[in-house]
């Protein structure tokens, strides 16, 4: 997938009041996310690096892809980011149109790894599906929530390469007692049988 925003446009913005509303599980994300993006020489942070956080700390994120070799599969994807596919990147913005773009120019430095479009609105987003369940604090769950719902995003990119179907993980979050037996429709090739 290539990104919609030409190089040099400025990243998106996370509000105070979004990071003050994070669990301190997934601040602590958030913060793994932004060393990976520098350690990657990233110029923001993008919606891959947030899974690819949410995958190496969150134990109930992980419970959410079933079978753990699924999630080994989708970790080694997020590790070849620097030297495999995710080159493509490099450069470019995340943008899947759930935010407005400021544009700045190509030659101006960026003094600090920020955050993508879609990585900020899926932030957002992960806050407000806390305040529906009625918790103080954003968890990695609903972060995970966030991501999957936006087909365009980086994350949902990764999620398609390594065969996990993002709509079965909203189930298996959502509790769908049919997610991973033979009644579920799912695409998944890695879906779980009701043998397991």
């Amino acid at each position: 997938m290539q990104s919609r925003t030409p190089q040099g446009a400025e990243p998106g913005p996370i509000r105070a009041e979004t990071d003050s509303r994070l669990s301190a599980a997934l601040a602590s994300v958030v913060a793994g996310a932004r060393r990976r993006a520098v350690r990657d020489g990233d110029r923001q942070i993008d919606t891959a690096h947030l899974l690819h956080s949410l995958l190496e700390t969150d134990p109930e994120v992980r419970a959410a892809f079933g079978q753990g070799a699924r999630v080994v599969r989708l970790l080694g994807y997020l590790v070849q980011r620097s030297i495999g596919y995710g080159l493509q990147w490099r450069g470019t913005v995340e943008d899947s149109g759930a935010v407005p773009m400021v544009r700045q120019g190509p030659s101006a430095p960026v003094k600090e790894t920020g955050w993508s479009p879609s990585a900020s609105a899926a932030m957002e987003a992960a806050v407000e599906r806390a305040e529906r369940r009625g918790a103080p604090r954003a968890l990695g769950v609903d972060l995970l929530v966030a991501l999957v719902a936006d087909p365009e995003c980086r994350a949902v990119e990764v999620l398609g390469r390594s065969g996990a179907d993002p709509q079965a993980i909203l189930r298996r979050i959502e509790g769908d007692p049919f997610t991973g037996t033979s009644a579920d429709v799912s695409t998944d090739p890695y879906a779980e049988t009701s043998a397991d």
